[in-house]
C-alpha cells in the first residue's frame, strides 16, 4: 500500500483585486513536484470537515496527487471583507482560481468541487472565465435564489431562509461582533441557541421583516434588506446565472437529489449548460447524476425509505463512491489521464420503486410519453374534499371541489425537497395523516395492472377561483402502496399574483385562472397495486410562507382572512396533472 504525508497549511492569505484578503486552508502531496489545484469556497468555516469535507474524502484527493484549497468567502470566518449572499462570489472566485494556478507548487490546472452554496460559487467564478479552471463538479447548486431557495414561483421559501439564517449564517457573524470571551458574546451564543431550539415556533411568527431571533442581535441586516427586493429587482439578476449560461466554458459534472431543495436549478444547469455554453467542448461535456437523495444526504436511506445500499454515495450503482467519481473527472481534464469518464452517458438517474441506476443519453428522456391524467369528483358538484379520481379518461361533466384555506391553520410540511429544521422534514414521508385534512384534495387512480415510470418533469394545470385578492395553490405527486401508504414523490406551489413570472398581477376578482405548478422532475415506477394520487391545497408550512389572502405578505403583515377556494374539472377547465410516461418496454 502507498503512504502519503499530506503536508497542511493554515490560514494562507489570497490577496483579491480590490485588497481584501481570503484565507484558505490548503491540502498538498509532501512531496516536490507541481499538482493540479481543487478548490472549494465556502461560507460555513473551512475549518469544520462537515462542510469543508462532507461528501468528499479529501484526503483521498491529496493521496492522488491534488492540491486542495479550502478557502473561507468573503466576510466568513477567517476571511476579510463583509458577507452579502452570492453578491461577490462571481470575481472573488476568479481571483481564487487565478491566484491558486500562480502558487509554486500548482500544474496550472484547476477544477473546483462542492455542493450548495459552494455549487454555485463555482457556477458564478465560471461566469468570468478564469484562464486557468479547466473543470468543475457543483453538487445540488443554485442558479436563482428566486426558483426554489429564496422564493419558489412567488411564495417565499420561509423555512429554508430562516434556518439557513439564524443556524449557518448568525454564528460567525457573533464572533465578528463581539470578542469571544465577552461577556455580550456568550449572551448572544445563548440566546441564539434558544431561538434554535425553538425554531419551529418562530416560523410562525410575523411579519418577518421583525423577526426577533435576528433582530434583537442586530446583525446580518442583509437577511432584511432582502425582504425589501421585490422579485423584479437587479439584486436578483446580479445573483443569478440563468442569463449567463454562455459566458461559461468548462466542463461540468451536476449531482442532483428528487428530493433536493435545489433540483430544479441542478437541471436546468445541466440542460441549459448543454444549449447555451460558449464553446462546443464545454457544450459537449456537461454531465449530470440524480440519485434519490437529499440536500446534503447521500445515503441510502431518505425519509421513511431505504433504496438499497447501491443507491448510497458509498457504493453508487456497486462501482464507486462519490470521491472516485470526482477522481475520474479531474483525472481527465486536469491529468489528461484516459479514464473512460467521457464515453459515458451524460445522464445517470436512479429510479425510484424499482430502485435501479440506468443510464439515458439525454434530459428530458426523448422517448417521454407526455399524459395527462385528469382530476374527477368522486360524487356530484360540490364535493368538498377527499376522495376524488385521477384518470387518463377527459371529464364529461362540469364539477367543482372545493375547500377552505385558513393562513393560522396551513398545511404542514411533511418530507420532499426540504431544507429547514424540523421532525419529518425531507424525503420520501407517509402522507395519510395530511389527506385526512378537509382543506387537502385528494384524487386517486384506480390500483395499477402494469408497471408505469414516471421520469422527468411534471406538472399540474389547475383551473381555480378563491374569493381572496391573493391566495397560493399546491400540488403533490404522491405513490400509494397497496397498503395504503402514501409517499410523496414531488411537489409545487404557484402564488397567484407571480402566476405569470416575476412581475405581479393585480388583485384577484374570483375569475377562474388556469395555474401551471410546477412539480420539478422525479424517477418512480408506480408498481402493480400502487395507486398514482395527486394532492391539491394551498399550504405547505414552514416550507413556504402561508399566504394571508389580503393581497400582501407574511413578510410585512399581520392581517390574515380565509379563502374559499373552487378547483374545477369539466371539458371546459380539465384540471390535469401531466406525466412524463416512459414506454414499458424500459421495466
Amino acid at each position: 500500500m502507498k503512504s502519503t504525508q499530506i503536508l497542511l497549511e493554515k490560514n494562507v492569505p489570497c490577496t483579491l483585486r480590490d485588497g481584501t484578503v481570503l484565507y484558505a486552508d490548503i491540502y498538498r502531496p509532501n512531496i516536490d513536484g507541481k499538482f493540479p489545484v481543487l478548490i472549494t469556497r465556502l461560507p460555513y468555516g473551512k475549518d469544520l470537515p462537515f462542510y469543508s469535507h462532507r461528501y468528499i474524502d479529501t484526503n483521498r484527493l491529496v493521496s492522488n496527487g491534488y492540491v486542495v484549497i479550502i478557502q473561507d468567502v468573503r466576510g466568513r470566518y477567517e476571511s476579510e471583507g463583509d458577507f452579502q449572499p452570492f453578491v461577490n462570489e462571481a470575481k472573488d472566485g476568479y481571483d481564487t482560481v487565478e491566484w491558486a494556478a500562480s502558487l509554486p507548487y500548482s500544474s496550472g490546472k484547476v477544477g473546483m468541487f462542492g455542493l450548495s452554496y459552494y455549487g454555485f460559487t463555482q457556477l458564478l467564478a465560471a461566469t468570468e472565465r478564469p484562464p486557468h479552471l479547466n473543470a468543475i463538479f457543483p453538487a445540488q447548486a443554485l442558479n436563482d435564489p428566486r426558483r426554489g431557495s429564496s422564493y419558489q414561483n412567488g411564495a417565499y421559501g420561509l423555512g429554508l431562509s430562516e434556518t439557513w439564517y439564524l443556524e449557518s449564517i448568525v454564528p460567525d457573524l457573533l464572533k465578528r461582533a463581539y470578542k469571544d470571551d465577552s461577556v455580550s458574546y456568550k449572551q448572544a451564543m445563548k440566546r441564539l441557541a434558544e431561538n434554535i431550539n425553538q425554531i419551529e415556533e418562530w416560523y410562525r411568527f410575523f411579519p418577518i421583516k421583525k423577526w426577533p431571533p435576528i433582530k434583537e442581535l442586530g446583525i446580518a441586516e442583509f437577511f432584511f434588506e432582502l425582504l425589501n427586493y421585490d422579485l423584479e429587482d437587479n439584486f436578483w439578476e446580479r445573483a443569478s446565472i440563468v442569463h449567463k449560461y454562455s459566458e461559461i466554458d468548462v466542463p461540468a459534472y451536476h449531482v442532483g437529489g428528487w428530493y433536493d431543495s435545489l433540483l430544479l436549478s441542478t437541471i436546468e444547469n445541466y440542460t441549459e449548460m448543454c444549449k447555451k455554453a460558449s464553446s462546443e467542448k464545454a457544450r459537449k461535456h456537461q454531465k449530470i447524476i440524480i440519485g434519490p437523495w437529499a440536500h446534503g444526504d447521500f445515503g441510502s436511506v431518505i425519509g421513511d425509505r431505504k433504496f438499497g445500499a447501491h443507491a448510497s454515495e458509498d457504493w453508487i450503482d456497486l462501482r464507486e463512491d462519490l470521491t472516485n467519481l470526482h477522481l475520474r473527472w479531474f483525472n481527465h481534464w486536469l491529468k489528461g489521464e484516459e479514464t473512460h469518464i467521457t464515453d459515458e452517458a451524460p445522464v445517470k438517474i436512479f429510479v425510484m420503486g424499482v430502485n435501479q441506476w440506468r443510464n439515458e443519453q439525454e434530459w428530458p428522456l426523448a422517448r417521454t410519453s407526455y399524459t395527462p391524467y385528469y382530476l374527477h369528483s368522486a360524487g356530484g358538484a360540490n364535493t368538498r374534499f377527499g376522495d376524488g379520481r385521477l384518470s387518463t379518461e377527459n371529464p364529461t361533466e362540469d364539477h367543482v371541489d372545493q375547500f377552505v384555506y385558513d393562513p393560522e391553520h396551513p398545511v404542514p410540511s411533511n418530507g420532499g425537497g426540504t431544507l429547514h429544521d424540523g421532525v419529518n422534514t425531507t424525503g420520501p414521508r407517509d402522507q395519510k395523516v395530511l389527506e385526512e385534512r378537509e382543506d387537502v384534495l385528494v384524487y386517486t387512480s384506480e390500483p395499477i395492472k402494469e408497471p408505469i415510470e414516471v421520469t422527468g418533469l411534471v406538472k399540474v394545470k389547475l383551473w381555480a377561483s378563491t374569493d381572496a385578492k391573493d391566495t397560493d395553490f399546491t400540488a403533490k405527486l404522491v405513490d400509494v402502496m397497496p397498503n395504503g401508504t402514501a409517499y410523496n414523490l414531488t411537489d409545487g406551489i404557484v402564488r397567484a399574483r407571480y402566476r405569470n413570472g416575476y412581475h405581479p398581477e393585480t388583485d384577484l376578482c374570483g375569475e377562474v385562472i388556469e395555474y401551471e405548478i410546477d412539480l420539478w422532475a422525479t424517477s418512480n415506477v408506480f408498481l402493480p397495486g400502487h395507486c398514482i394520487r395527486v394532492e391539491v391545497s394551498s399550504s405547505n408550512f414552514p416550507r413556504f410562507d402561508a399566504n394571508p389572502n389580503t393581497g400582501l405578505t407574511m413578510k410585512d403583515s399581520t392581517d390574515v382572512q380565509k379563502a374559499n377556494q373552487l378547483i374545477y374539472h369539466s371539458k371546459k377547465y380539465p384540471s390535469h396533472i401531466l406525466l412524463p410516461i416512459i414506454p414499458s418496454d424500459n421495466l
